[in-house]
């Protein structure tokens, strides 16, 4: 009786939670990514690997360059969030001349990508975030790379 009594308490306590987020205007989206703000876009893998077939697209590694050299997608270059003040200005030439910029990282959860897509409009530099990350790119059987060169 007692185990009824807590199983009753929790579903009347995650009703009641789940009712106040969709009602009360603060709540969070329970059907987006809570990381996109600010008019950052995704992009989805398979469009991502469409462009980077045809050449279209320039992919930027959110993770610690460490993690990048142990695995990224072919022609990544490293821009980890933490190293992103030093780093832009000597990439931004680069950037600035393409429109197919696409950031990941460690894929849900990893809000990194998000970050850098934002700063980078902020400097007036278009990026996509790339839905579901490395992760995804590597389930989908796509090819990736090792070692420090894109």
């Amino acid at each position: 009786m007692r185990w009824q009594r807590i199983v009753l308490f929790l579903v009347a306590g995650t009703a009641a939670g789940l009712t106040w987020n969709g009602t009360s205007g603060r709540g969070l989206s329970l059907m987006k990514n809570v990381y996109l703000e600010g008019g950052v876009k995704t992009i989805d893998v398979t469009e991502a690997k469409r462009r980077f077939d045809k050449g279209a697209i320039l992919f930027l590694d959110a993770r610690p360059r460490m993690i990048w050299e142990f695995s990224h997608i072919p022609g990544a270059l490293p821009l980890p969030e933490d190293e992103m003040e030093t780093a832009l200005p000597e990439l931004a030439p680069l950037l600035r001349g393409r429109y197919d910029i696409v950031v990941y990282c460690s894929g849900f959860g990893c809000e990194a990508s998000h970050i850098v897509a934002r700063h980078l409009m902020d400097k007036g530099i278009p990026a996509l975030v790339l839905d579901g990350g490395i992760p995804a790119w590597e389930n989908a059987g796509y090819p990736l790379r090792e070692g420090d060169k894109p």
